[in-house]
């Protein structure tokens, strides 16, 4: 069957059409990334993810066993979860096709399932199909149709799904496709396991460079494998200084509907909560350095100055509003200033969080005992009627004589009998 050229198939591989060796070159001629070039074939060469891959860890013990079942892996760039795919797929003899969820959609799925090439035998005038394995990168960028497409494919077994996210699949893989697959996560390279990656290379790289490059790239080793290939293609020779050339500035991983968008912002918070100004400010610049909308943060400030500070400081509602409404009218780069004044003073503000927890024990008792009868006293009584059902009788706007726990007022209380010796404002 043939295909035309430049589709999303087109670029569909299976482990053995183009081998990986240090010297091979991309079917269109071009010289084939370092990374790719070093890529491990097995789990012997493999390194790093020690609890997928030790001896008796699943992902071992599937491939040893030849099983074959659908799977996420789920890890930060870098981290191998392509290369797992690869090795996997090639394990259990099965043809491998690759696909971007960037640029592919449903046609190029159907391509793959209509797929009949690579039969794994004869036998008499029966052929036997090789499995399929379908790799899907980056598969949290399918939208939920394209992700409702996969699943009778992979409920039948046409194909075997392996998909690659940095993204929580929680947030990202719909339900009933999330249930039919096993999730692994992937976890960042250490120093030493960068270490050892580099080093395949067999690129010669001076110890400060090595180390400097290490910590650069924070577990991501196909960072680390490129930022090498340009810095030694570019200059001739890898040093500190070239690398640094090279790199020109470290791009910090955040994508504002993924994890990381909601780990940072978790922490911003709890910085806050805790009143560690200097945290909050980190965390707050780590937001504003990769784009996120300020008046995302700012709602989110409103919100802490009642639901953690509340009664201790009122006035921090005033000021968190007052950030909101000058991010608004502002935007960056300014409203940078406006950001940091109101995380400053949150953060070092008093915290209560009494009418915070009053109100959601109150929501609770609603749904626990549905709409009790509201005491006659407190009923509205607009019309004689209601005033000869003896609504509202009793009631005293200002009553003097006495003063309830919270200010002047009746110490009757006025909520329903069922719950009238509940105190929710504790």
């Amino acid at each position: 069957m043939e295909h035309p050229k430049g589709s999303a198939v087109d670029r569909c591989t299976s482990p053995n059409d183009v081998p990986i060796s240090y010297h091979s070159n991309t079917r269109d001629g071009n010289r084939e990334p370092l990374a790719s070039q070093i890529r491990p074939k097995s789990l012997d060469e493999f390194v790093g993810q020690s609890h997928l891959t030790g001896v008796g860890k699943p992902l071992r013990v599937a491939i040893e066993k030849e099983e074959l079942f659908s799977f996420v892996l789920w890890g930060p760039p870098g981290s191998g979860k392509t290369t797992l795919a690869r090795i996997y797929a090639n394990a259990v003899g099965a043809d491998f096709y690759e696909l971007s969820a960037v640029d592919a959609g449903k046609e190029d799925i159907k391509k793959v399932i209509r797929l009949r090439q690579g039969f794994g035998g004869q036998v008499g005038s029966l052929l036997i199909e090789k499995p399929r394995v379908l790799f899907i990168d980056e598969i949290h960028r399918f939208n939920k149709a394209q992700q409702d497409f996969l699943l009778p494919f992979v409920e039948r077994g046409d194909i075997t799904l392996i998909g690659a996210t940095t993204e929580n699949p929680s947030f990202e893989i719909i339900s009933p496709l999330l249930s039919r697959t096993r999730v692994f996560v992937l976890n960042e390279h250490t120093e030493s396991e960068m270490e050892k990656i580099i080093k395949r290379t067999k690129l010669k790289i001076p110890k400060d460079a090595r180390d400097w490059l290490i910590q650069m790239a924070g577990g991501d080793a196909r960072q680390a494998i490129t930022t090498l290939e340009t810095a030694n293609a570019l200059y001739g020779k890898i040093t500190l200084d070239t690398l640094k050339e090279a790199i020109q500035s470290k791009h910090l991983r955040y994508d504002k509907k993924g994890e990381e968008h909601y780990n940072t912002i978790s922490a911003f918070i709890k910085s806050m909560r805790a009143s560690q100004p200097d945290a909050a400010l980190y965390y707050l610049a780590r937001m504003v350095d990769a784009g996120e909308d300020p008046k995302f943060i700012a709602r989110r400030m409103v919100i802490f100055a009642s639901e953690d500070i509340g009664l201790a400081q009122p006035t921090a509602l005033v000021v968190a509003n007052a950030v909101f409404e000058a991010v608004n009218k502002i935007g960056y780069p300014e409203a940078t200033i406006n950001l940091a004044h109101g995380v400053a003073y949150l953060a070092q503000c008093k915290k209560d969080r009494r009418a915070y927890d009053a109100i959601f024990e109150a929501l609770d008792d609603v749904k626990k005992h549905g709409n009790l009868p509201i005491p006659m006293k407190v009923r509205n009584a607009p019309t004689k009627l209601m005033k000869g059902l003896k609504y509202g009788k009793g009631y005293e706007m200002y009553p003097e004589k006495s003063r309830g726990d919270h200010g002047a007022g009746d110490k009757e209380s006025y909520l329903p009998d069922k719950l009238k010796k509940k105190k929710y404002l504790k």
